[in-house]
């Protein structure tokens, strides 16, 4: 298991851990039937999702395509990548309505599409994509399960005395991507129960791996002697494979309506103390911008454990992880998190 690694020494074991399936992903793939599709492939996560689909179908002993979506630059190498872990793949721009309609048939959709960085002033591409598309989506594949991934962004900031956003509370999204990535739940939820399309929503709080990530964030910043901001004062973060694993098994509790789920880890983690952390393990020292505001984007993902358990890797190996890789020079995405923003601007 994962947790068990004491160093993760380049990206061919980072990638193979990240696409290590759970006993419970592939006690659900076990259990359905029909191809997976997933829409938006090429982000952060989609790749070794997909690659975890192929692993966990096959420990499965479930003969399956797993098709992965996306646009796909003539110079990346991901498409070339995806192929020899085994998955398929197809180059269509999902806004173009003709492109959906010629996408393959599957049983099982995972959707990742969305915009968020890159949303403050292209506001109109942000909600084309997280609330239009949507709609097309659920009515080519009104058939299937669709696992659709959402953001905790949709609760806003709340008291972190609660203890964390639980998937029942009020909604109250802060600035256009988040009111869009409503916007995406609600138009999803339409064709639910309009088709009776099986959706599970996943409100994913902070996914995280060597190269991403709010706690790659905070190592770079001690780091390189930059303060850390600390207005949004605490956290929750889950280790990356962990999140896809439990989105996979999402599709065997896919529901109509919806099954509303909180993707994240069980610790409300302070943003001083994981720097500090940091610091220690770097032989550095730490600076700090501001002070702790009483609220935070946080969610309570209790729900989740008691679907698919409660997740393994803890925030200490992560940190553990992360310090190692930022020590030694292992290359990163270079795309900070912003998750110190408290205004809904990207």
């Amino acid at each position: 298991m994962a947790r068990l690694e004491r160093s993760i020494q380049d990206v061919e074991q980072l990638e193979e851990m990240l696409s290590e399936p759970s006993a419970c992903a592939v006690r659900a793939l076990a259990a359905l039937e029909g191809d997976i599709v997933v829409l938006g492939v090429a982000g952060k996560m989609g790749p070794t999702l997909a690659r975890m689909a192929v692993r966990a179908s096959e420990l499965a002993g479930v003969r399956r395509r797993v098709i992965g979506v996306s646009r796909f630059s003539s110079s990346s190498p991901l498409e070339s990548r995806l192929a020899a872990w085994g998955v398929e793949t197809v180059r269509a721009d999902l806004l173009d309505a003709r492109a959906i309609a010629a996408l393959p048939d599957a049983a099982n959709v995972v959707y990742m599409a969305g915009m968020k960085f890159g949303s403050t002033g292209q506001e109109w591409l942000t909600w084309a994509s997280n609330a239009y598309l949507p709609g097309v989506v659920a009515a080519r594949y009104r058939e299937a399960r669709i696992a659709v991934f959402s953001t905790g962004n949709v609760y806003g900031l709340v008291p972190v005395a609660k203890g964390g956003s639980r998937e029942g509370d009020p909604l109250n999204p802060a600035g256009e991507y988040a009111m869009s990535c409503l916007g995406r739940e609600r138009v999803f939820e339409y064709f639910s129960r309009q088709n009776g399309t099986r959706m599970s929503f996943l409100r994913l709080n902070y996914a995280s791996e060597l190269r991403y990530g709010v706690l790659l964030d905070t190592a770079q910043r001690v780091a390189a002697g930059q303060p850390v901001p600390l207005s949004t004062g605490y956290l929750n973060t889950i280790w990356q494979a962990e999140a896809s694993a439990m989105s996979l098994a999402s599709l065997g509790c896919a529901a109509s309506p919806p099954n509303v789920i909180n993707l994240t880890g069980p610790e409300m983690l302070s943003v001083r103390s994981v720097a500090e952390e940091f610091a220690k393990r770097l032989g550095k020292p730490v600076r700090f911008a501001g002070t702790e505001c009483e609220d935070a984007l946080v969610s309570n993902a209790e729900k989740s454990y008691r679907l698919f358990g409660r997740p393994e890797v803890s925030p200490t190996q992560m940190i553990d992880w992360i310090t190692d890789w930022v020590r030694r020079g292992g290359p990163a995405f270079e795309k900070p998190t912003h998750f110190e923003e408290r205004a809904g601007q990207f």
